[in-house]
């Protein structure tokens, strides 16, 4: 090469702009990112959207920089353990879980690669992280506090339903989850002065059985715990309590848009998003264990006001100001 071709050359190159981080990743082989859901994939879908979405506004485009392994429960809390350890044979750079029976999957399987936890409640209480502002190890993300959301649900209940007497509560027995909510809800009834009646579901064929139950207990109103099969049933549960004319309070909006009455809980949605943050820290050399563990900064109340005329109910304008989203 000649001395002035060479110079024009060297010029050009350091006129270039310098590439960002995410960018340069394109030219090199794609960041693998595995994820683990106990619920369903279509139950998820709009979730994993709001993530790919936020991770791609960090410049982790999937198809580009980055590739998922997705790997779903489908409800079944049994099957996460076989699929947290396919997802550590891959070997991925960074594993993001959900909800807490996901996690403790993944946290079993491995203690090197990072987890982010999408959702989960009591981190500490399960021992997946030393304490949510130094959580010390491997895992970090977002809390959903599930485990006592039982108090405030049923203040709205009572909102809705100033007779409120007798309260029946879903239980996933086979979800760890469920012994600490379980307690709070106890607790939560005894403090109110209500009856409390449960049943122990474990497969989505005891649902029928759980309604004929709630019916013969007289129950006025039912709380639905979050939980992974019952997400995943979600739409059963609510054509069921339809049925039975039972009112009934969910822990996630995704109730109300499958037709439930009433919705108290973190937004889903926002959690997700707001986790692509710790992925995207993580890919640029961040340790999970030096980033605290967020709450949920807002917890929505959604009623729908179709379902509570087809139940004759008459949602009180003090309540109804306290949403943050009517459904007509």
């Amino acid at each position: 090469m000649r001395r002035r071709d060479f110079i024009t050359l060297l010029g050009g190159v350091a006129a270039m702009p310098l590439a960002a981080p995410a960018v340069c990743a394109q030219q090199s082989r794609p960041v693998l990112i595995g994820v683990l859901n106990a619920a369903s994939a279509a139950s998820t879908a709009s979730n994993y959207e709001a993530f790919r979405g936020a991770l791609a506004q960090l410049g982790y485009v999937e198809g580009r920089n980055v590739r998922f392994e997705y790997r779903f429960g489908d409800g079944f809390i049994d099957r996460l353990p076989g699929l947290a350890e396919e997802l550590v044979r891959l070997n991925p750079t960074v594993i993001v879980s959900s909800p807490m029976p996901a996690s403790l999957a993944v946290y079993k399987a491995t203690r090197t690669i990072p987890i982010v936890m999408l959702s989960g409640a009591d981190p500490v209480g399960f021992g997946l992280v030393q304490s949510l502002s130094r959580p010390g190890g491997n895992v970090t993300g977002l809390t959903n506090f599930a485990e006592v959301l039982a108090s405030k649900q049923l203040d709205v209940m009572r909102a809705l339903l100033p007779g409120l007497a007798r309260v029946a509560a879903l239980v996933n027995v086979d979800n760890p989850l469920h012994v600490p909510q379980w307690r709070e809800t106890q607790a939560a009834a005894a403090q109110a002065s209500l009856a409390l009646t449960h049943f122990e579901f474990h497969a989505p064929g005891d649902l029928e059985r759980a309604f004929d139950q709630f019916a013969r207990d007289k129950a006025e109103a039912l709380l639905v715990p979050p939980d992974t099969a019952f997400n995943t049933n979600r739409a059963r549960i609510v054509e069921l309590a339809a049925a039975s004319r039972l009112p009934a309070i969910y822990g996630s909006r995704l109730y109300i848009e499958a037709g439930g009455l009433i919705g108290y809980g973190p937004n889903p949605v926002e959690n997700y998003r707001r986790a692509a943050a710790f992925v995207g820290k993580i890919l640029k050399g961040a340790k999970p264990g030096e980033m605290p563990v967020e709450r949920p900064t807002k917890i929505d109340l959604t009623i729908n006001l179709k379902t509570a005329r087809a139940l004759g109910l008459t949602v009180p304008p003090t309540l109804l100001a306290r949403a943050d989203e009517v459904i007509e």
